[in-house]
């Protein structure tokens, strides 16, 4: 089943929990939460005080995408906070296996991501001991920007050797995701569509979810 993750990026920010529980009637299986730090990526974002207020006005799971240096020092705060799937970069940590033992131990989905420029072959260590592999199909760090092309064909390779080692995890997808792309994603085998714009710019954010789907 293909499922929804709209990113709160390009939500109004004035009205968080309001947007949040405006997609979640439109549909959204979950809401992707991007945290930056202006040093793993030049953007800054949220943290966790914006997490553990948003929790309380909302139940949906909360899929914190951490684009941030040494993650597993922070990891169990954004658990602590509300998180649900924790995803961290391989780019962004020496210890992997240490992020992904922390999150599992409290119970949480753990979800490791690449960069486009990171070639996918650096996840497969990590492949059955994570619930989900996020390939950024923009560079991190701001929304809006375009799907580039070439980031598919690692989605390709990464479901090729899931199937091949008989494994059961999400692909995720984030950056520039739109209707018009949804089916390549999917084809090439993402199964996790993180859209920010449009969703959240959409006159009828459910007509945009049902489309994505």
């Amino acid at each position: 089943m293909v499922k929804i993750s709209p990113s709160v990026l390009a939500c109004d920010f004035t009205k968080l929990g309001e947007e949040v529980n405006d997609i979640e009637r439109a549909g959204a299986d979950m809401v992707h939460l991007d945290v930056m730090d202006g040093k793993f990526v030049t953007n800054i974002s949220f943290g966790l005080p914006v997490i553990e207020a948003l929790r309380k006005k909302s139940g949906m799971i909360f899929d914190v995408h951490l684009m941030i240096d040494s993650p597993e020092v922070y990891i169990e705060r954004f658990i602590d906070a509300g998180a649900d799937i924790v995803t961290f970069h391989t780019e962004a940590t020496n210890d992997a296996h240490r992020c992904i033992e922390i999150i599992k131990n409290r119970g949480k989905k753990a979800a490791v991501s690449v960069k486009p420029n990171t070639p996918i072959e650096d996840v497969y260590p990590y492949l059955d001991k994570c619930d989900m592999i996020l390939v950024m199909t923009v560079e991190p760090g701001y929304g809006g920007q375009s799907l580039i092309p070439e980031t598919l064909e690692k989605v390709r390779k990464l479901k090729a050797e899931i199937e091949k080692r008989g494994l059961d995890l999400d692909i995720q997808v984030d950056g520039g995701i739109k209707p018009e792309n949804a089916e390549a994603a999917k084809a090439a085998g993402a199964n996790v569509l993180v859209a920010g714009s449009s969703v959240f710019k959409a006159p009828d954010r459910k007509a945009a979810i049902d489309a994505l789907r």
